[in-house]
C-alpha cells in the first residue's frame, strides 16, 4: 500500500473529515465541476472576502469531501506533479472555521508591499513543513490534523501535534523559510504575469504583437535581479515603465553607472522618468 492509500486509510479509521485544497490557476475545469456537483455548502474560495478578492476566481478552493471515489478528484490523485494542492484532514471542524484560519494567514505584508502566501501549492506547504519544528506546526496548520501532498516526487504525510483553533503569531516562523532561488524566480514570474494580465491587458496585447511576451517578461525579471531592484515597487516600476519604451526595453541611460549602488541607480532613474514625463522639477 503506497503512501497515500495508508493516510486516506488511516483518516478513515479515526473517523476524520477529508478535504481537498484545490489551485484554481491550471485546474479550472476541476473545480467547475467540483463546485457543481458537492454543492454551496461543500465549498468555499479562500480569496473571497479578503484583500485578494479580486483574485477569488482563479486562486484557491477549499472543498469538504466525503470520500475521494471521485472521478475528478481521482484524477488529480493521479496526476500529483501538476501541483493542483493538497488533502487534508480534520475532525468535527465546521468548514468555515477551516476558511476563517487560512485567510488569516493569506497576506504577508504591510501596505503597499502586500503579497499573497501561496499556501495552497503543495511545494509550498511542503518546504514550510520542513522548515517547521514540530511545534511550531500547530499555528501553521490549525484545526487540521494532517496533510497529505505531493513533494520531491512522492507523497509525504505530515501531523498537526496539536489540531485546534491558534491564532496567528506576530512573527510566523513559516515566512521565514529559505525559497530556493530558482523557486522564487518561477513564482515571481507567475505571479507578476497574472498581474500585468490583469492590470496591463492593453499594453501587453500590444507588447504581444511584437514580441513573445513570457520571454520579455523573464528578462526583464533577470534585468532587475542584475541591478539589484529586488523591492516589489522597483520591480513594478521596471515593468510598467518598459511597457512605454521604444521596443519595450530598457534604454541604454537606464543602464546602471560604475560608481551607482542599486539604490542610488533606481533614485536616478526614477527621477529621470519623472522629469520626461513631466513630473518633476528641472
Amino acid at each position: 500500500m503506497n503512501t497515500l492509500d495508508q493516510w486516506l486509510l488511516e483518516q478513515s479509521r479515526s473517523g476524520r473529515d477529508l478535504y481537498l485544497m484545490l489551485d484554481t490557476d491550471g485546474h479550472l475545469d476541476e473545480r467547475t465541476a467540483l463546485v457543481i456537483e458537492l454543492g454551496a455548502h461543500q465549498y468555499r474560495s479562500l480569496y473571497v472576502g479578503t484583500v485578494a478578492n479580486s483574485l477569488a476566481q482563479t486562486g484557491p478552493f477549499l472543498f469538504q469531501m466525503g470520500t475521494v471515489k471521485h472521478p475528478v478528484i481521482e484524477a488529480l490523485l493521479d496526476t500529483p506533479e501538476r501541483h493542483w494542492g493538497w488533502l487534508a484532514s480534520a475532525s468535527n471542524i465546521d468548514l468555515d472555521v477551516l476558511v476563517s484560519h487560512w485567510r488569516d494567514r493569506l497576506i504577508v505584508g504591510e501596505r503597499p508591499n502586500q503579497a499573497v502566501y501561496r499556501f495552497h501549492d503543495n511545494r509550498v506547504l511542503g518546504r514550510a513543513l520542513t522548515f517547521l519544528q514540530p511545534e511550531q506546526r500547530a499555528d501553521f496548520l490549525g484545526p487540521i490534523a494532517s496533510v497529505c501532498y505531493w513533494q520531491a516526487d512522492q507523497w509525504t504525510v505530515t501531523d498537526n501535534p496539536d489540531p485546534g483553533e491558534h491564532p496567528l503569531p506576530l512573527d510566523p516562523a513559516w515566512l521565514k523559510t529559505p525559497t530556493p532561488e530558482t523557486v522564487y524566480s518561477n513564482v515571481q514570474f507567475e505571479n507578476t504575469r497574472r498581474y500585468l494580465i490583469r492590470e496591463h491587458t492593453d499594453a501587453l496585447a500590444r507588447l504581444a504583437t511584437q514580441l513573445n511576451v513570457d520571454d520579455w517578461l523573464w528578462g526583464l525579471i533577470q534585468t532587475a535581479r542584475l541591478w539589484g531592484w529586488q523591492q516589489p515597487e522597483q520591480v513594478h516600476f521596471l515593468l510598467t515603465q518598459s511597457l512605454q519604451t521604444p521596443g519595450y526595453l530598457p534604454p541604454k541611460a537606464w543602464l546602471p553607472k560604475p560608481e551607482e549602488d542599486s539604490a542610488e541607480h533606481f533614485e536616478r532613474v526614477y527621477e529621470q522618468v519623472l522629469y520626461w514625463q513631466g513630473n518633476a522639477p528641472v
